[in-house]
């Protein structure tokens, strides 16, 4: 019998081993989104509306929910142009669930600012905060921060990589095409 596993029984014996397999984690999520008023008809106030979203958070706890997430848009008809922040706000009011993005328009913001808002939430939240980074379905991002959406492709890859680095190394050498290069810089 061969004592060297292969290359595929090593990564079938780290999934069974992973916690991840050993539960599954439900949750919601929000595009906090400015709606009318079911009853009264009328436009909800943005300041209600975030009031109201981070109660959401407090009561999908205390009915067992394990995740809240919020998607990032940056458009007048949602809210959530920055979501760390109002999960910063609800991270006050709870006390286990993740909170989460679902998505950061990664390809419009810059890693470093994404890995150091959500290293902040992840303190003010006692280690409960996730980055689901993703490209963004909307181009209104795209224009306002000024990126031409026929880079759209490169940009993912690129800040991906670089927000990949900065997750798994204390101190950061990287260059792209889309951003100024980091030498041996501490995020």
């Amino acid at each position: 019998m061969n004592d060297n596993p292969s290359l595929e029984e090593e990564q079938i014996k780290n999934v069974e081993s992973s916690p991840s397999t050993s539960h599954f984690e439900i949750g919601l999520y929000s595009f906090a989104e400015l709606t009318e008023d079911p009853v009264t008809g009328k436009k909800i106030n943005p300041v209600e509306r975030i009031r109201n979203l981070t109660e959401s958070v407090e009561l999908a706890e205390q009915v067992g929910l394990d995740v809240f997430a919020l998607v990032e848009h940056h458009r007048p008809d949602f809210l959530s142009s920055s979501p760390a922040v109002i999960l910063a706000a609800a991270a006050r009011n709870s006390k286990s669930s993740r909170l989460s993005s679902a998505v950061t328009v990664l390809s419009s913001d810059d890693p470093v600012r994404v890995f150091q808002d959500f290293a902040t939430l992840d303190l003010i939240s006692a280690g409960r905060a996730d980055i689901m980074a993703g490209r963004g379905s909307f181009k209104e991002s795209f224009l306002l921060f000024g990126f031409d959406l026929s880079d759209y492709d490169e940009l993912f890859a690129e800040k991906l990589e670089l927000l990949l680095q900065i997750r798994d190394n204390e101190r950061v050498s990287w260059s792209g095409n889309h951003r100024a290069p980091l030498n041996d810089q501490a995020v």
